[in-house]
């Protein structure tokens, strides 16, 4: 969660003070905004050699990898702390970019192999928490440390740098500590269907023909389709908000970025809640779609309130917006794990958010022109109408619940002879799998 969290936080100190950098470094707005749109770009090529790793190589390798590129990365920006030096930052970002491949699928996998079918959802929802929070401290850090001072470059510089040293020390840590403290996996599988999974000989694994079983779930296409949605709009408000909130109310860039931490923050407390949520309910289809709908109502309401001159309006309504469209990411994660058991979690959750890649490329692109060319409301409703057709594809998910029905069906086929709270034995729980089914 600690080194997601300064990944993020890597991903946004750019575009949240997009107007400084643009200046500093003598480039467009466009430029800047691909700082962010990097981290989407290295994702799609390599998600799936990403996601292998993970399968055939295990959780601490990749992250690993993960905390070491983030830290690296977070050392070239220091060389960039210069006018023209546009090319290194870019390409520091890059790297981080790359370390993002082998962060973002962990939390459902974390969840799936550390925790009992009871926990898992919250589980997952605190792990993608830490890269969430990165996002809101990215939203308020830089526009603090950082004020524009376009008069002053040397000023400038030496503001940046503290904030590019500060963020690679603090990787460079967080590496050490991973390297130490991470493990594998816990002695006992924590949940039946964990159990059975480990009991599965590798050479019955089969990373290419998981892709394509993944291909043929219908359900999860579906939900491939409407995460990438979601999160790609989330993406692109969070690119361009800078943008938006200084065209309306000039020389705010520091309530911009509170804007935005406003927007994380709330959103993390309804990944917390739905996460608890689904934990108590199982009702995974019936949350998802409702918090879609209520993301498209926020977005609705933020669009409009937008320019009416009052920056608590904007902090409330993006406050609303956040509570439902971030607290949707750990849903979509949860929900693909469950409709397609037994299959990789890793492998779904690398899927889902490439999807989110390409759609939030595509989102940033066009409502960035929209923006630039006409106005915010322009862009805001360009992806109110993609999110409306989310709604439609998630209502027509059929939901399977495969873990949790196996968990359900092991449990009390065998609820005698092995208590909840006891460790599993995959040896006989693998015995039991058929009659469960």
């Amino acid at each position: 969660s600690c080194y997601s969290l300064v990944n993020a936080f890597q991903w946004i100190q750019y575009s949240i003070l997009s107007n400084v950098f643009a200046g500093f470094y003598g480039v467009s707005f466009t430029q800047i905004d691909w700082l962010s749109m990097v981290y989407m770009v290295a994702y799609v090529p390599l998600i799936l050699p990403a996601t292998w790793l993970l399968d055939a190589r295990g959780l601490r390798l990749t992250a690993l990898l993960g905390a070491g590129l983030n830290g690296l990365g977070a050392w070239l920006k220091c060389a960039s702390m210069a006018p023209g030096r546009y090319p290194i930052t870019l390409a520091a970002q890059t790297v981080c970019a790359v370390a993002q491949v082998f962060i973002l699928g962990l939390p459902s996998r974390i969840a799936s192999v550390w925790f009992g079918p009871t926990e898992v959802s919250t589980a997952c929802a605190v792990a993608v928490l830490g890269n969430q929070l990165g996002t809101a401290i990215g939203f308020l850090l830089p526009p603090v440390l950082v004020p524009n001072t376009p008069d002053d470059i040397d000023l400038m510089a030496h503001n940046i740098s503290i904030m590019f040293y500060g963020t690679a020390i603090v990787s460079t840590l967080l590496f050490f500590l991973t390297g130490v403290v991470f493990e594998e996996k816990p002695k006992y599988p924590p949940s039946h269907s964990q159990a059975v999974l480990q009991t599965l000989p590798p050479e019955d694994y089969s990373y290419k023909q998981s892709i394509i079983n993944l291909f043929k779930n219908i359900p999860f296409v579906l939900l491939l389709i409407s995460y990438g949605i979601m999160t790609g709009a989330f993406y692109s408000v969070s690119t361009l908000l800078n943008q938006m909130i200084v065209s309306h109310y000039e020389g705010e860039e520091v309530n911009a970025g509170r804007i935005g931490l406003t927007l994380v923050v709330a959103g993390m407390v309804g990944s917390i809640i739905c996460g608890l949520w689904l934990d108590y309910t199982k009702t995974y289809k019936q949350t998802t779609l409702i918090v879609y709908i209520l993301s498209f109502v926020g977005m609705l309401v933020f669009t409009f309130t937008l320019d009416l001159g009052y920056l608590i309006v904007v902090f409330v309504t993006g406050g609303v917006l956040g509570f439902f469209m971030t607290g949707y990411l750990p849903l979509g994660f949860e929900f693909a794990v469950e409709i397609t058991y037994p299959e990789s979690e890793g492998t779904s959750s690398g899927l889902l958010n490439a999807s989110a890649q390409i759609f939030g490329i595509v989102f940033t692109l066009v409502q960035g022109k929209l923006t630039t060319d006409y106005s915010a409301h322009a862009g805001n409703l360009f992806l109110c109408a993609w999110i409306f057709v989310g709604i439609i594809l998630t209502a027509l998910i059929k939901s399977d619940l495969r873990r949790h029905n196996v968990n359900s069906g092991i449990m009390n086929l065998d609820a005698k002879s092995v208590p909840v709270d006891s460790p599993v034995e995959p040896e006989n729980t693998a015995l039991k799998i058929q009659s469960a089914l």
